[in-house]
């Protein structure tokens, strides 16, 4: 098969990027610390050339600006108010509207020269499949897998459960959910029984949409397996159906489980499926993501809000075209996934690749090899992933050839200026600027990010994305002054922000609108600097994140506390090279069981096996006694202290 790369000829012209340190002056203005600005090819070549401008036109006129946004896509009917605020903090935006998110990913795309467009590309992991859709397949396998699952009795509203490798198909069966106006739940193909489990009878799915398993480094993860064990529990699931992809024997179910490839030959496959009109405040996706409890908390996304703040946010910081080739390296199953490999870009009409693999298997130039052969151009992925191939030097890259390359982005979690300087020498040549993203799943879409124009600090995220106003604050609520660490908040909303947690309004109050009444808590800690500049520091509350990935302290001490030999469990996130953040677990064992190498390493395998390998902790240390207040809870940030050597601050909390 002919590959896809662009020839050099038609690659677009490069964006440079001209580093200056300390003496440096935009416009009159000096900007402390190392910048990295923009050369005159960036300013010249970029759509916006002034972000000031629109920052500040947005901070005038909120509403003004998103309904601008807004009005760039295409509503079946449009809204009676751009954003009503009466139920604060329930906020809610483009009321009265109706629309589906598919219709501008997709349908309005069949109308214009981007219909036979590529959508979408994908390899496999062992390089020897590929699949290309243009935006015309595109509807055509959405269209087929939203009769499938409307043939299993699927209506508006209710949830189907997907759990599968990264795959085509997990693309159909989001946008087929939409389409219907079913709402979607992704659970990351890498976690196991327990949490996939406790997800479906959370949100009472009626269907899952699984794989018979997927591909991880060479070996097969038995997706199907981990399914059959999950639904022994989930009473509301009526029909399974499975994608063929690893070809191993697994056990079907007769009358509850069904082969895909079988279905798309029936009728029921067959035929037009109407997108469904939505309410602008319909909700399209539920999607969970660890809290400081044990249960993790499912984020709420509608179907209006949720568009428009992709679009516009992918459109701006990446200044995507429709002739970009766009590499977000994120998995379906986390929110990155979500806004920015399927529907941002899709909205804004770009191709996207999907890459089934990770980034050194089977040699660390796995995705530089991708990156020459497609011809991408903007590539978007983890700090832990630049750490992780930082690690094997620069050689493996410059084996290839990176030209076709205009931006670079990075996402998940704060990146080190080391790693950023290596990112822009070694993958950017010294040219590209680097977009670093800071978001979460709640938010849906960036809220402090550059755009090719803006000086870039190594490290830094720059400033709040147009129309938002970030602050750091005491644990008072009161401003702090710049360079000084506290609470990272958000004072304006935002379309795609979350509407609650889903069947939890109480839980969606306390968790991020109580600690600071009128602004959003973040739960991650910042500073701002002379410049206006953020730069994230990490989380305060009890969630450790793992290349990029959160996970609630909660739920590790519970896996921990389930095995037999454990009382009592405290984890916590330390700091680690490659992943950012390891986990560091305690463990007091019942009378009578003894510590040993043996016993350590059962317990790591036994997080492993019930929140699935990401989980694994890196150490498991035995003590016979957990720091803990007067009123029981443990103290985690001491923990910390002592397992760095670090000074435990104040202790007079303590029990003892």
């Amino acid at each position: 098969m002919a590959t896809l790369k662009k020839s050099k000829k038609s690659a677009k012209p490069k964006i440079t990027i001209k580093k200056k340190v300390v003496k440096a002056t935009k416009k009159g203005k000096k900007m402390s610390g190392e910048v990295f600005y923009p050369s005159k090819q960036v300013l010249e070549e970029a759509r916006l050339k002034d972000w000031d401008k629109l920052a500040k036109s947005a901070g005038k006129d909120l509403k003004g600006f998103w309904e601008a946004e807004a009005n760039e896509l295409e509503w079946f009917s449009k809204w009676k108010k751009v954003l009503d605020d009466s139920k604060k903090p329930f906020f809610k935006w483009f009321t009265g509207a109706k629309v589906n998110i598919v219709h501008n990913a997709i349908d309005r795309h069949l109308k214009t020269h981007r219909k036979n467009q590529l959508a979408l590309i994908w390899e496999s992991e062992d390089g020897k499949e590929h699949r290309n859709f243009s935006y015309y397949a595109m509807n055509r396998e959405v269209t087929r897998m939203a009769n499938i699952i409307k043939s299993m009795g699927i209506k508006k509203g209710e949830r189907v459960t997907i759990y599968m490798g990264r795959v085509p198909e997990i693309v159909f069966a989001m946008l087929a959910c939409a389409k219907i106006g079913a709402i979607h739940s992704v659970v990351f193909g890498g976690f196991s029984v327990d949490s996939l489990a406790g997800r479906i009878e959370d949100s009472k799915s009626k269907l899952v949409i699984t794989c018979d398993g997927s591909f991880q480094n060479g070996k097969i993860v038995q997706l199907k397996s981990i399914v059959d064990e999950s639904l022994k529990r989930c009473p509301s699931v009526e029909n399974v159906v499975v994608v063929k992809r690893v070809n191993n024997e697994v056990n079907m179910e007769e009358g509850r489980d069904h082969w895909y490839h079988n279905l798309c030959e029936q009728p029921i496959a067959e035929g037009k499926c109407e997108t469904e009109q939505m309410d602008s405040e319909d909700p399209l996706f539920i999607l969970y993501t660890s809290g400081s409890t044990g249960k993790p908390k499912a984020i709420l996304h509608t179907h209006g809000g949720y568009m428009v703040g992709t679009y516009a946010t992918l459109k701006y910081c990446f200044d995507i075209r429709d002739d970009d080739r766009w590499w977000c390296t994120a998995d379906p199953g986390w929110i990155t996934g979500h806004s920015y490999l399927v529907y941002g870009p899709m909205i804004n009409g770009a191709t996207s690749f999907m890459f089934e693999g990770g980034p050194a298997f089977p040699e660390p130039n796995r995705w530089w090899q991708c990156i020459e052969r497609y011809g991408i151009t903007i590539f978007y992925t983890a700090p832990t992933a630049i750490r992780g191939l930082m690690r094997f030097g620069d050689s493996w890259p410059q084996k290839h050839d990176l030209s076709s390359l205009r931006l670079l982005g990075t996402v998940g979690e704060p990146i080190n200026p080391e790693a950023w300087k290596w990112y822009h020498r070694v993958i950017g040549d010294n040219k590209l600027p680097i977009i670093d993203t800071w978001w979460q799943t709640e938010t849906g879409a960036f809220q402090i990010a550059p755009l090719p124009v803006t000086p870039l600090k190594p490290g830094s995220g720059t400033k709040p994305f147009f129309g938002q106003e970030a602050e750091i604050v005491d644990e008072n609520g009161k401003p702090v002054a710049d360079e000084t660490e506290g609470y990272l908040v958000l004072k304006n909303p935002w379309p795609s922000m979350l509407r609650t947690i889903y069947g939890d309004d109480e839980r969606y109050v306390t968790q991020y609108w109580s600690k600071h009444p009128g602004k959003y808590t973040t739960g991650d800690s910042a500073k701002r600097d002379k410049d206006g500049y953020f730069w994230i520091i990490g989380r305060v509350d009890d969630v450790i994140k793992v290349s990029g990935h959160r996970l609630g302290t909660a739920e590790v001490e519970s896996a921990l506390v389930s095995h037999p030999a454990v009382a009592e469990a405290a984890a916590i996130g330390l700091p680690h090279d490659i992943k950012g953040q390891a986990i560091y677990t305690f463990v007091l064992l019942r009378a009578g069981k003894v510590a040993s190498e043996e016993l350590a390493e059962e317990l790591r395998q036994h997080v492993a096996t019930h929140m699935g390998p990401i989980a694994r902790p890196e150490e498991v240390r035995f003590v016979d006694k957990l720091p803990k207040t007067r009123s029981g809870k443990i103290m985690r940030r001491v923990l910390k202290a002592r397992a760095q050597g670090l000074p435990e601050g104040d202790i007079s909390t303590l029990e003892e």
